[in-house]
């Protein structure tokens, strides 16, 4: 199994206990979805490779207490500590027609209602505050927030991403600096 075959479901945490358990953390919107798991991979040395789930206890907050098998010491479970969790491609959840996932749009042409075709999807950020589009447009990347009001809805046969950019937005990375803003910038570095 290769990363491009799956998504990230989150990390492990913490270990717990004396007994190889640890606290994973799911980084996914509904984490109620995957409380039935059997195995999961995990990434190690640039590989993934799949452990077996011998027992699995919901926490708040999106965390997990696991006890994989063959994992029964503090010291193999602390190894585990950092680790990255992932799930085949096919194990995501259906989605409602109008909703997508990120990875899947990566590469699509953004369409916005206004100015028409603008770049293609780079990727995605999650920031702390909000999670960003990255376009590459006009040779540089642009940023859009991820928003219902903004990106409409996915076009999987055409392969568009269908926004409706905030006013003033694209005009940010298209205007070049005014000479009174390098003035500005010049008279507060000395």
């Amino acid at each position: 199994m290769n990363q491009d075959a799956c998504f990230l479901l989150g990390h492990i945490v913490k270990t717990h206990g004396t007994k190889g358990q640890v606290v994973a953390f799911f980084d996914v919107d509904y984490p109620e979805d995957y409380d039935d798991l059997e195995s999961v991979f995990l990434e190690q040395q640039g590989r993934l490779i799949p452990f077996f789930i011998e027992t699995m206890e919901p926490q708040p907050k999106g965390r997990y207490i696991i006890r994989f098998e063959d994992i029964t010491t503090m010291e193999q479970a602390e190894k585990l500590r950092g680790t990255a969790l992932y799930l085949p491609l096919d194990e995501l959840p259906e989605l409602d027609e109008d909703q997508f996932y990120f990875h899947e749009v990566i590469g699509y042409t953004v369409v916005d209602e206004h100015h028409g075709r603008l770049g293609t999807v780079k990727e995605f950020y999650d920031l702390p505050q909000q999670q960003l589009m990255a376009m590459n447009y006009l040779g540089q990347e642009m940023l859009i927030p991820v928003m219902g009001e903004i990106l409409l809805r996915a076009d999987h046969e055409a392969k568009e991403l269908h926004v409706k950019l905030p006013e003033g937005l694209l005009e940010v990375y298209t205007e070049p600096a005014s000479p009174d803003d390098e003035d500005d910038a010049t008279e507060e570095d000395q």
